[in-house]
């Protein structure tokens, strides 16, 4: 059986930044449902992180990373939807894509259009999807409409510059929080109607005095613990909380009662794991995602490249809160 030479990173056991090793692995042929893929570019994200420092446990050892984009050297049985030479790009469970090549179930990957290169496809496809799923799939009861408030945290991450953009052809009123003036200007200059210095301003009485009093109709919120009680005050009745990551650390436990005097609240906590987890949502999903980004509606900004073997700087710029829209690791 053949076998490939591949570079990768990979932790024996979750910590800091040190566990992450670049070593020499071999890749072989892949088997029914599965493709072997070349990268040529590795997305970054804060999940890479949870996966890392334990915070999501996972079997040791690990190979880290969730998305990258590059051509299809080889397909197993059962594959119809790629071919070899295919551009392509992904989003994926298991982790295993801080790495030259590697063989992975073909159901999550998706051919990636001409028009969109492999440094766009490796840092758009976990956070446009994401978006993608917040802004179509995560809604308030009755659903949003054109003028509708939402909020936004960490508006002016990878996530959230491609969501302002998204939100603003939608005809959203997306008011999105950051930690400095310089990233409320990004996240500005890129869709959201109104932006909260989350470090200087009061976010909570910011979202009331803009909304005259009345609320959002739902948050997304990335932040987790340091922002969830201010942001079910935000709501207005029968508003939606949607939880989807915890960069500041898990919400801690709270009493399902307190959401019926705050409103009637709705509380969900999604990942996009179950929205791409068949075939036929994926391509959706991610149909919708390309024309998204070739109509010119999203423009997926990359403010930091790093070489695979810098992973260690790009997780420590990551989490010091350094770094604004998308990242990548080259190869």
């Amino acid at each position: 059986m053949s076998s490939f030479p591949s570079r990768a990173i990979c932790i024996d056991q979750h910590g800091g930044v040190e566990q992450m090793k670049l070593v020499n692995v071999t890749v072989g042929e892949p088997g029914p449902g599965e493709i072997r893929i070349r990268h040529h570019a590795v997305g970054l994200n804060f999940i890479d992180v949870y996966q890392r420092s334990g915070l999501y446990q996972l079997p040791m050892p690990l190979q880290l990373g969730m998305e990258a984009a590059g051509v299809v050297e080889a397909v197993g049985a059962g594959v119809s939807h790629l071919a070899v030479g295919d551009r392509a790009a992904y989003a994926s469970q298991p982790p295993g894509s801080y790495c030259e090549r590697r063989v992975m179930p073909a159901k999550s990957v998706c051919k990636l259009p001409d028009a969109i290169s492999f440094e766009t496809g490796a840092a758009m496809m976990l956070k446009g999807l994401t978006a993608q799923y917040l802004l179509k799939r995560t809604l308030p009861q009755g659903g949003l409409q054109a003028g509708d408030f939402v909020l936004f945290h960490a508006a002016a991450g990878g996530v959230g510059l491609i969501a302002c953009q998204w939100a603003r052809a939608l005809g959203l009123q997306l008011i999105g929080t950051a930690g400095s003036d310089a990233k409320c200007a990004l996240a500005k200059e890129h869709g959201a109607a109104h932006v909260i210095n989350y470090s200087s301003e009061d976010f909570l009485s910011r979202v009331k005095e803009i909304t005259g009093g009345k609320g959002v109709k739902v948050v997304y919120d990335s932040v987790g613990k340091d922002t969830w009680d201010k942001s079910l005050d935000c709501l207005s009745p029968f508003g939606l909380m949607a939880s989807f990551g915890n960069a500041s650390g898990p919400v801690a436990p709270f009493a399902p009662g307190i959401l019926g005097p705050k409103g009637s609240l709705y509380v969900t906590r999604q990942t996009l794991f179950t929205h791409i987890s068949t075939r036929e949502s994926t391509q959706a999903m991610a149909d919708d995602l390309f024309e998204a980004v070739t109509s010119g509606k999203v423009t997926i900004r990359i403010d930091q490249r790093y070489a695979l073997e810098d992973v260690q700087q790009a997780h420590r710029d990551l989490e010091a809160r350094k770094t604004t829209g998308c990242t990548i690791l080259t190869l």
